[in-house]
């Protein structure tokens, strides 16, 4: 491959950045078919595509995503050594770039990177969001430096990449008050035929509840299914059904939704992983991170 050529790879940045030719055109006061040319150049160097058109709108390629992710770390560094010779800031911290599958409950997120930015000094955090397909797909180019899902990595994935359990508990019902005292009385066949909202089918969660609902004969009326945890929650505050969350952020939940526990169970196990590049953890914020969830979060 040649020598990288800078101008054109801040040239594709901005364009990335800025979310089209027109709109890094005005910045640079260069005009789109200029632009244009100067990323061909580029991808010509490298040897692969970085945006692909879908209509009138340019996206980016995988390549495209992982040379974005590398121009952002360049161009921020070179912003940041300005700043430090001119005795304005400090260095910044390193940036530790996490995955995280959308399902999973973001207050059990909050608490899994915590120490990221405890730690001394902290890290700048980047979390990156989607289905476990694609963000393994991004683990395996380098893209990201760990993944958090609720299923490890099954035996003979293509994806060189290893699976840590961080923690498990079991899961809380909710209702609002005015439905909830009624449904504890009962509980857990109060639930059937009760509006419940459901995690998507086929994430763990709901495999899970589909087992334990047939275990106890209970046919809940579903009235929607998410696979966005914190939107569920939404509708569930609103007093659109029952819904479930895991144990250890029970009492945030109750709080943050005013939203009433009816009951809970450890036959649901909701289970939390960590998968990274390397078998043996050896990056310092994945070490803090598996290193405080168990006696910090899973308690």
């Amino acid at each position: 491959m040649q020598r990288l050529n800078y101008h054109h790879l801040q040239y594709f940045w901005l364009v990335a950045r800025e979310g089209g030719l027109a709109a890094a055109g005005r910045i640079l006061r260069l005009s789109p078919a200029t632009l244009s040319g100067q990323i061909r150049l580029l991808e010509e160097t490298i040897g692969h595509r970085l945006f692909t058109k879908q209509g009138r709108k340019l996206v980016l390629t995988d390549v495209g995503h992982v040379t974005y992710r590398y121009a952002d770390e360049i161009f921020s560094l070179g912003r940041e050594l300005t700043d430090v010779l001119e005795h304005r800031v400090l260095p910044s911290a390193t940036t530790f770039h996490v995955a995280l599958v959308d399902a999973l409950p973001k207050m059990v997120v909050r608490r899994l990177l915590e120490p990221v930015l405890a730690a001394q000094p902290p890290a700048r955090l980047v979390c990156h969001e989607g289905t476990l397909d694609t963000l393994v797909a991004g683990l395996a180019s380098h893209a990201y430096d760990l993944l958090l899902t609720d299923v490890p990595l099954p035996a003979g994935t293509a994806v060189r990449a290893y699976n840590h359990l961080l923690g498990e508990c079991g899961v809380t019902f909710f209702a609002r008050a005015d439905a909830a005292s009624r449904l504890r009385h009962g509980f857990p066949e109060s639930l059937n035929q009760t509006p419940m909202l459901l995690p998507s089918t086929g994430s763990a969660l709901r495999r899970e509840l589909e087992a334990w609902f047939d275990t106890h004969s209970l046919v809940p009326h579903i009235v929607a299914e998410f696979a966005d945890s914190a939107l569920l929650k939404a509708f569930g505050a609103v007093g659109r059904g029952v819904f479930c969350t895991p144990t250890i952020i029970a009492s945030d939940v109750a709080k943050m939704y005013h939203v009433t526990p009816i009951g809970e169970t450890r036959e649901v196990v909701e289970r939390f992983y960590a998968i990274s590049p390397e078998r043996r953890i050896c990056n310092p914020a994945v070490a803090a991170i598996s290193e405080a969830a168990k006696p910090r979060v899973f308690t």
